[in-house]
């Protein structure tokens, strides 16, 4: 079908398109997706609606088939966490200076630069590094870019990932890193940390994740940064920062590039939304330069004993290179950044190290009121850990007819559960209760 106002629909210009980039069809360009997660017919969408009255009744029947995560009891996790939010944070971001405020320079901005600033200043602290970047889409998006960063940087082009992380986040690595760079798995051992590997002077990086898919504590972080470091390799970690008030920071056993999500600081779990990723790194310039995403610094301005904010190191980006750029970012998750920077504010190191006490305690808990069922029972949690059982499907099933979210099934025996500051004794009680009574018969 041709529309009037899109060029790239009218046959002749689609033709002369096609046959610049060398290529038959549209459909070539999406020969890397599975034929089994094509949509091979036309959406399934009503009929126009003639009123708006009558689509905004569609839209809140559609909303009304949805119960969130905080009408039920939910020990969903898995990547988007039921953290507490604490009012302050939604009040800050909704402000039309932040919330409206998609570009623009220091004379048109209202704020926001210096908010990002103290974003990323914060992310420092808690991280032990320098340079922390304005957040990217997501930490899938984060992972990826940093294992690039490592590729470009040692000038290699295969890494070693650690075989306990999700597997939709491997098959975005997977993806992300096609088809220039080789992905190789390293085993998971019996405690559910990365197992013994070994890597020689071809690879560019081992990727580790802490705490991993089954919520496990890694313990071998400098072991593995001295083998990276011995093969003139990075050791690339992935954490979620809200773990950092009672865990060391990745800095602290030889991590050169830090990464993950920062949704777990002050953003609700929103459908698949509210997820924004953060990379770091020491002040290295050779490695700071393979940064692709925005970094924000402060720097006198022409009034003395005035500061202003805004970008530093802007020739490495897409946005100064265009089409010579190292690897290209767009929009950035800035909201979300403001958002982290006014919880980390609000908690302060001291908040952050009592909130990370509580997770512990009740992951704890919760492991032993499973404790017929939990993995790895002798290794150290933070908020997530694994039970085993006959059926992971048919149990979260019988949990749901309960009024629970029980969890996350990771194979059709393994179910991933999630606790946070939020679930009480009780909760975790009614939880352990539900699941012995469905279990035991």
């Amino acid at each position: 079908m041709t529309h009037p106002y899109i060029p790239n629909a009218e046959p002749g210009v689609r033709a002369e398109m096609l046959a610049a980039l060398g290529v038959s069809s549209v459909e070539e360009f999406y020969a890397d997706i599975p034929a089994d997660l094509r949509l091979d017919r036309p959406l399934d969408l009503p009929a126009p609606f003639t009123a708006e009255r009558d689509l905004v009744r569609h839209m809140r029947s559609l909303f009304a088939r949805t119960t969130d995560t905080e009408e039920a009891l939910s020990f969903l996790g898995h990547g988007c966490y039921p953290h507490h939010v604490p009012a302050v944070c939604d009040e800050v971001n909704s402000r039309s200076e932040f919330l409206t405020a998609y570009a623009g320079e220091p004379y048109e901005d209202h704020g926001r630069f210096q908010a990002l600033f103290e974003y990323v200043s914060m992310m420092g602290e808690l991280l032990e590094m320098d340079v922390v970047n304005v957040p990217t889409y997501d930490g899938f998006q984060a992972a990826g870019t940093a294992l690039r960063m490592a590729c470009r940087y040692t000038k290699r082009s295969k890494v070693l990932v650690s075989g306990a992380v999700g597997a939709d986040k491997l098959s975005k690595l997977r993806d992300f890193l096609a088809p220039d760079i080789t992905v190789e798995l390293a085993p998971v051992a019996g405690d559910g940390e990365m197992g013994e590997v070994t890597i020689d002077d071809t690879y560019a990086a081992i990727f580790l994740e802490t705490p991993n898919v089954y919520g496990v504590v890694e313990t071998r972080g400098k072991e593995l940064a001295d083998l990276a470091h011995a093969n003139g390799a990075l050791l690339v970690v992935s954490t979620d920062p809200i773990s950092l008030g009672v865990l060391a920071p990745p800095a602290a056993y030889g991590a050169d590039i830090v990464c993950g999500d920062i949704q777990s600081l002050g953003i609700h779990q929103n459908y698949g939304g509210g997820q924004a990723g953060y990379i770091a790194t020491q002040d290295h310039e050779p490695l700071v330069a393979e940064f692709p995403s925005r970094l924000f610094g402060i720097a006198p301005t022409k009034v003395p004993g005035e500061y202003g904010f805004g970008d530093v190191f802007y020739d490495r980006t897409s946005f100064a290179l265009r089409e010579e750029g190292k690897e290209w970012v767009g929009t950035a998750a800035a909201l979300w950044g403001i958002t982290a920077g006014v919880y980390l504010a609000l908690m302060g190191p001291q908040g952050m190290a009592e909130l990370g006490e509580t997770i512990l305690a009740r992951t704890r808990y919760a492991m032993d009121a499973l404790a017929p069922w939990t993995l790895h029972a002798d290794t150290v949690h933070f908020r997530e850990f694994a039970v085993e059982v006959p059926s992971s499907h048919a149990l979260l099933d019988a949990l749901r007819e309960r009024g629970i979210y029980g969890g996350v099934a990771l194979d059709d025996r393994t179910l991933l559960v999630c606790v946070t500051e939020r679930h009480t004794i009780d909760d975790i009680d009614r939880l352990a209760a539900a699941v012995k009574e469905v279990l035991n018969g």
